[in-house]
């Protein structure tokens, strides 16, 4: 079965605000089995418009990024991220295999 993969470039307007939706996001992306491949670090950008922060997380399967996206607990994270933040969020099927 495909992996699964959130992939996401964010704008933080106020990093301390910030804080608490990186705890929040972390446990609900734990919650569903995901991990972390990517969360800030060095970028440069090469193509088209980009955000200054990128994130990618790894889920066991598409229903799980999915579920874990709709879950209560995420979107408590994400109405924060919301208030702090600019972002733009997109749930890819990885290649099996």
């Amino acid at each position: 079965m495909a992996k699964a993969y959130w992939i996401a470039h964010i704008d933080v307007d106020d990093p301390d605000g910030y804080k608490a939706y990186v705890s929040k996001s972390t446990a609900a992306v734990q919650a569903f089995g995901g991990r972390h491949i990517v969360r800030g670090g060095k970028s440069e950008g090469r193509e088209g418009t980009l955000r200054a922060r990128h994130a990618v997380v790894e889920f066991p399967d598409y229903d799980a990024a999915v579920r874990c996206y709709q879950s209560d607990l995420y979107q408590e994270a994400l109405g924060i991220r919301r208030r702090y933040s600019q972002g733009d969020l997109v749930i890819v099927e990885g290649i099996d295999g």
